[in-house]
């Protein structure tokens, strides 16, 4: 029979551990990112501007279906493959909808003639993911996606999501139509803007939670100039495969992408998260963190309320003492 453990180890509680909710960020994670948020691209053009339901209706119902694959992935266990690529894509067609109503106006025009404009709604929408981020660090919540193990981060996570892929959609528009670029220009530029991103991640030391966000946003608009140059007829610069066909072929292998990550993870699962903490002051969820007591308090009512459970404790004892 082994003896008990003495000293610090004795006193530290064994560690808690919660299912992983959101993938490693591999290459199939960009990969499957990307067609992702192309088919995104696609299908609102397909919906909006081919059927001519317009950008308000189109919208009404990529929210719907956004709001109903988010609410089960963050009510899920465990990171499902199929169900996160859902959420991916919701978040690309309702981003789609938001900016071309934003920058085109209501109706389902191509040209920005009816709204704010290309380069204004990046702005606007570059100034509200500022916010967003803004509000995550102030909540406390890592920013490090691979470890993200709470409710409020995971939500905080579609959030910022959802913003940046809007954002990206208005970013591939202004590239495509305000520059000289074209849709075939702006791909290549983006493109060229990740491998930079890329070396950056191996050959330098600048934080990899930074480049990854920055990739995130940058990922939207490439898939819209990409999907862009895919569906878009032969005399506007694209490659004329037509908005139908072109959704199509990407939800096809959308579809291959997830079910093959999800057959990877059958025979080899995540490992587990510890209990997150909060980023900023290190309390676990349900505890608050110590209050260091106003220089000017005595010392004695200093001590008590650095160390209540020392008071609690005495107090107990006062009391069964008294009973007996």
């Amino acid at each position: 029979m082994s003896s008990p453990t003495r000293g610090p180890e004795a006193a530290t509680p064994p560690a808690r551990y919660v299912l992983r909710k959101l993938p490693h960020v591999t290459v199939l994670f960009w990969v499957l990112k990307t067609v992702a948020v192309t088919l995104g691209e696609t299908a609102g053009d397909e919906f909006g501007i081919t059927l001519g339901l317009g950008y308000v209706a189109t919208a009404a119902i990529f929210l719907l279906f956004f709001l109903v694959v988010v609410t089960a992935q963050i009510r899920a266990g465990r990171f499902r493959p199929v169900l996160y690529w859902a959420v991916i894509l919701s978040t690309s067609m309702v981003g789609t909808e938001i900016s071309d109503f934003l920058n085109r106006g209501f109706g389902h025009a191509s040209d920005d003639s009816g709204g704010i404009g290309y380069t204004a709604g990046g702005l606007i929408l570059g100034s509200i993911l500022v916010v967003v981020f803004l509000v995550w660090w102030r909540t406390g919540q890592t920013y490090d996606v691979e470890n993200i193990a709470s409710r409020t981060g995971e939500i905080l996570y579609w959030v910022a999501i959802l913003v940046s892929n809007t954002l990206g959609t208005s970013s591939g528009d202004a590239l495509a139509h305000d520059t000289s670029l074209g849709f075939r220009g702006a791909f290549f530029v983006l493109g060229g803007v990740l491998l930079l991103l890329v070396a950056a991640h191996y050959l330098t030391a600048i934080n990899g939670t930074l480049i990854f966000w920055v990739a995130f946003v940058l990922t939207r608009p490439l898939g819209a100039a990409g999907g862009d140059y895919l569906v878009k007829p032969t005399d506007e610069g694209g490659l004329g495969a037509g908005t139908l066909w072109g959704s199509l072929a990407l939800l096809a292998v959308l579809t291959l992408l997830a079910l093959f990550q999800a057959w990877r993870l059958a025979s080899h699962p995540l490992e587990m998260l510890p209990t997150p903490a909060n980023a900023r002051t290190g309390a676990k969820p349900g505890r608050r963190p110590p209050v260091p007591p106003p220089a000017k308090w005595p010392r004695a009512i200093a001590k008590a309320a650095a160390h209540p459970e020392r008071v609690s404790a005495r107090i107990n004892a006062k009391f069964r003492a008294a009973r007996r």
